[in-house]
């Protein structure tokens, strides 16, 4: 997996770096795993703009992928590997002794023909979905539950990963990517290994068109509003704006918008890195 870099034969080339897909082995999707997807346009149901900078975009069709991994001690094995349009990271195709076939959350390394295995007992190798009680501390893990049988919540995108650090009674301790660590249930599952296509983050479009295929229409800055359009907005030429703020009045920086009161700070051991 790596990245590929284009030469400067148009404007739209000359920055432009996306991913080589050479992990990607098909271009057909399981067509019993596909769900139809209505785009809003960032419109709500009376048809008014809720959500700004939405629209357009290349027809996209839902995967149905399996978070919960509740398929547990029958083994399956890795047909293919598979570009997801909703997602950044690469999914895998996976065939069950049974007959029945799901889609994954890839990580970084599994090939196709490997065997995967998910529930209490399997062995912790790369792609199996376990509880955190079963798992070797110091192992990296993503798609980890954050409530028994609700699916993964957490370390779903490109090259993300936690590490298990400690086992307290039912809790398991986890560092999170941001830095934070938290407790989680021993009985929550999660998937060994980091995700796949680590090297997301270094893509550049190259133009303002690759962003208009992905449904994004172009962001305005609050300071180029009106005074009625943004509080930052208004003044002769080019003002700075007065002190950064959202839209709605609240401080863009260094205000902290986290509840006091909200229940899950309990299980929070250390917050995240400034």
């Amino acid at each position: 997996m790596g990245l590929r870099k284009f030469s400067p034969v148009t404007p739209g080339t000359r920055f432009k770096v996306i991913s080589d897909f050479e992990t990607v082995t098909t271009n057909k999707p399981e067509k019993s795993l596909l769900a139809p997807q209505k785009r809003s346009g960032g419109r709500n149901g009376s048809g008014k703009m809720t959500m700004r900078y939405m629209g357009g975009g290349h027809k996209k069709r839902y995967r149905i992928i399996d978070f919960k991994r509740d398929k547990d001690g029958i083994p399956a094995t890795v047909k293919s590997i598979e570009y997801d349009p909703n997602r950044s990271a690469r999914i895998a195709l996976l065939s069950y002794a049974d007959g029945e076939k799901r889609y994954i959350i890839a990580p970084h390394g599994l090939e196709v023909g490997q065997k995967v295995q998910s529930g209490p007992g399997s062995s912790p190798d790369l792609g199996n979905a376990l509880p955190m009680a079963e798992i070797p501390l110091g192992s990296v893990v993503h798609n980890i539950e954050l409530k028994p049988g609700r699916g993964a919540a957490f370390c779903r995108s490109a090259g993300s990963s936690a590490q298990l650090v400690a086992r307290d009674g039912k809790y398991a301790v986890l560092k999170m990517p941001s830095g934070e660590q938290r407790m989680v249930l021993v009985v929550c599952k999660a998937v060994i290994g980091s995700v796949s296509n680590p090297e997301h983050s270094l893509t550049v479009h190259g133009k303002a068109g690759r962003n208009r295929w992905l449904g994004r229409r172009p962001r305005v800055r609050g300071v180029v509003m009106n005074p009625v359009d943004h509080p930052m907005g208004g003044g002769e030429g080019r003002s700075s704006g007065g002190h950064p703020r959202s839209r709605k009045g609240l401080p863009a920086k260094g205000y902290k918008t986290r509840s006091k009161k909200k229940y899950s700070s309990k299980y929070i051991l250390e917050r995240r890195k400034k």
